[in-house]
């Protein structure tokens, strides 16, 4: 736990989008944990995430893409309070994460793509759901690119002991994070996300997101 601290804490300050909040709550966290037992046990770790890792961005892509879809253009300005993301803003963030998360590992963006101020680019929904499309297709190439050997290549510009299977990891949970960030979004102003909508057509007793 705390090498996937000091890993997160190393990204955010690497990556070019709001990254100071989320620094500062995991500095926090460091700070009121106990220190972590060391281990003798130096045994290489097994990485067989890449299977799933791209099964999971290709899951998210599906949602993000749809429940952007399903959300009516004029409530993408819509945000919960002010200074804090609207819709737009919080799907540019995530496709954004989707570019800058591979960026780490040297993976060139793609055409097109500035980071500055890029959550604040547009807030026109087709251009907003290209840009997630773009993002996802980007980081399942990336992932399917690597070899097993990647995934445990040092990364020590993020981490003394990082490397770019942690990379990945915070790549996937960045994404499910912000999805149920989204979900919370939609639910607000009264739309129910589709997956959730042709479920409850199946099984209406079925729990719903």
């Amino acid at each position: 736990m705390k090498r996937l601290i000091v890993l997160a804490i190393g990204f955010c300050l690497l990556a070019s989008f709001g990254s100071r909040t989320l620094a500062a709550g995991a500095g926090q966290a460091a700070q009121s944990s106990a220190p972590a037992a060391q281990s003798t046990d130096k045994t290489p770790p097994s990485y067989d995430m890449k299977a799933q890792a791209a099964f999971d961005l290709a899951d998210l892509q599906k949602k993000f893409t749809s429940l952007a879809e399903a959300i009516p253009a004029e409530k993408y300005s819509w945000r919960p309070e002010p200074g804090v993301r609207s819709i737009n803003e919080l799907f540019l963030h995530v496709a954004a994460a989707g570019i800058n998360y591979p960026g780490a590992m040297g993976v060139t963006a793609p055409t097109g793509f500035d980071a500055k101020n890029f959550e604040k680019s547009t807030t026109d929904k087709a251009k907003i759901i290209e840009w997630l499309n773009k993002s996802f297709t980007f980081a399942i190439t990336a992932v399917n690119g690597m070899s097993n050997a990647d995934f445990a290549k040092p990364l020590p510009k993020l981490g003394p002991d990082a490397n770019e299977g942690d990379v990945v990891y915070l790549m996937v949970v960045h994404a499910h994070e912000h999805l149920g960030q989204s979900i919370a979004y939609a639910r607000a102003n009264g739309i129910v996300p589709p997956w959730t909508a042709a479920a409850a057509k199946k099984n209406p007793q079925a729990a719903q997101e």
